[in-house]
C-alpha cells in the first residue's frame, strides 16, 4: 500500500482539531475527513467515525494493524507539520 497523495485543510478557529485530511492510497482509492487532533502528550490523527445509535463514535476506515496506524499518522502529521 502507497499513500499517492495526503491533501491537508487547515481548521481557523480555536480548538483541538486543527486539521482535516484526505489520503489517496495507490492513486485508486480515497479516505476523507481523517482529522489531526491537539491531544495532552501532542498530535495525533483520528479516522472518520459516525455516530451509532447507542451514542458511541465508531470508526468508518481504519487501519488494522499498529504498524500501519503508526506509519500512516507520521506520514500525516509531518506533511501537516511542513504546512505550519
Amino acid at each position: 500500500m502507497n499513500i499517492t497523495d495526503v491533501r491537508i485543510r487547515k481548521v481557523a478557529k480555536e480548538g483541538k482539531m486543527k486539521a482535516i485530511v484526505s489520503i489517496t492510497i495507490d492513486n485508486q482509492f480515497v479516505i476523507h475527513d481523517i482529522k489531526v487532533i491537539e491531544g495532552e502528550k501532542g498530535l495525533f490523527i483520528a479516522m472518520p467515525s459516525r455516530k451509532a445509535s447507542d451514542g458511541e463514535y465508531r470508526d468508518i476506515a481504519h487501519p488494522i494493524n499498529t504498524e500501519t496506524r503508526e506509519s500512516l499518522q507520521k506520514l500525516i502529521l509531518d506533511t501537516y507539520e511542513k504546512m505550519a
